[in-house]
């Protein structure tokens, strides 16, 4: 650990804090308090104290050999983030699945209080291990840390209030929704259609409904019906990402991009830093087809691809045809530096596929803080008992997406 005096940690947390106000990620007084009093620096000892108060995730259990890690501390602002979704309160019990390193425990029991209730589990027994030790180091000793498969949740001490899940799983497992209290809020860092959302359910009825989502990205969750996401190479460097329940075939659009182009243009722009992210749930509400297209940045450099986000951009596929985001500009003769975003087709129905991307981007730039309706079904619920939408089916849950 590096060398510091006694008030440097202190000082360290204070900007951190700081700059997550600054980036707007600080929704309540409550989440700024307990970011504000729990020691970070604590809970990832093998850290320097500089790189705990960043803004940057710290690997604390390595994975396999080029693997991702098996647990890791998160960054500082997509943990406000989300304990801003869950508006834990006093008295409230908590559920977190994925104790980590214990840190977001801790900050969870400064917002529950001393008559709140906070249990924490995970599958790794060295890393509940650890968090109990830190939990209990620092004063939150009260907390009950579990050692167990997180997608059964924690029947012996449900109901709960508030489930928060810091693993990013590909499905809901019935466990969550059933141990959630009716009003209840469920914060998970969802997987559909090549992206990664950390959603707010709200139990409602037997369903989990939600109208806010936040671009985030998580540790893939393993276990039963975690593993519906597909890859498949389209190209040298170029792969698309999908669900299973998605027609797609890689196979069928190999070498496609060396086929003759059709670029749209949709009218709207982008300053430097403006975020794009709501464009991908929106078309997830409108269009089946939507997936990931991931470039390796040779692949652009080549000139075989021009997306707007190289790992990451929003692409339609339909059949033998694919259409994705890509962006232009800006004017060097502007008095403002704007890009403007498009669609770039291939494809027997590449352009058709390219303009319907764009009607998308032009609904997201009328309103461009409107979230889609998601709604998560249990599975076997009929089609006439759906909301209108998009449906995702997965194991457990129908997922339903709708502008």
């Amino acid at each position: 650990m590096t060398a510091t005096t006694d008030t440097q940690p202190e000082d360290l947390r204070n900007r951190m804090v700081d700059r997550i106000d600054a980036a707007g990620y600080l929704r309540s007084a409550s989440v700024e308090r307990a970011l504000r009093t729990v020691p970070r620096h604590l809970f990832v000892p093998n850290a320097s104290i500089e790189d705990a108060y960043a803004d940057k995730s710290i690997t604390t259990k390595p994975g396999g050999p080029g693997g991702r890690p098996a647990s890791c501390a998160s960054v500082p602002t997509v943990v406000a983030m989300m304990l801003g979704q869950l508006d834990a309160r006093p008295g409230d019990r908590v559920l977190e699945i994925g104790a980590g390193t214990g840190y977001n425990a801790a900050l969870l029991a400064e917002l529950v209080g001393e008559t709140g209730q906070v249990t924490t589990i995970d599958i790794h027994p060295d890393v509940t291990e650890q968090a109990r030790r830190a939990l209990e180091a620092t004063g939150y000793g009260r907390v009950r840390v579990l050692t167990g498969d997180g997608a059964l949740g924690a029947p012996d001490q449900a109901l709960f209030d508030h489930i928060i899940v810091t693993v990013g799983p590909w499905d809901l497992p019935p466990g969550w929704r059933d141990q959630l209290a009716p009003g209840g809020r469920l914060v998970v860092p969802l997987h559909w259609r090549g992206q990664a959302r950390s959603v707010a359910f709200v139990h409602q009825d037997g369903v989990l409904r939600a109208t806010d989502s936040q671009l985030c990205g998580f540790i893939p969750m393993i276990g039963d019906g975690q593993d519906g996401e597909r890859t498949g190479q389209i190209a040298d460097d170029v792969a698309l990402y999908f669900d299973r329940d998605q027609p797609i075939d890689p196979a069928a659009l190999h070498g496609i991009l060396a086929q003759p182009a059709t670029t749209v243009w949709s009218g709207a722009s982008v300053v430097p830093n403006e975020s794009t992210d709501l464009i991908w749930p929106r078309l997830t509400g409108a269009e089946p087809g939507t997936c990931r297209f991931a470039a390796e940045p040779a692949a652009a450099e080549a000139g075989l691809c021009n997306p707007a986000f190289t790992y990451r951009s929003p692409a339609l596929v339909d059949g033998d045809s694919l259409a994705y985001l890509t962006l232009r500009g800006p004017d060097p003769d502007a008095t403002e530096r704007r890009w403007e975003l498009g669609a770039i087709g291939h494809g027997p129905a590449g352009t058709r596929l390219a303009e319907r991307l764009c009607e998308q981007i032009r609904a997201w730039d009328r309103d461009r803080t409107a979230q889609p309706t998601i709604t998560a079904y249990p599975a076997g619920t009929p089609d006439e008992d759906l909301a209108d939408g998009v449906v995702i089916d997965k194991q457990f849950i129908r997922l339903v997406v709708s502008n």
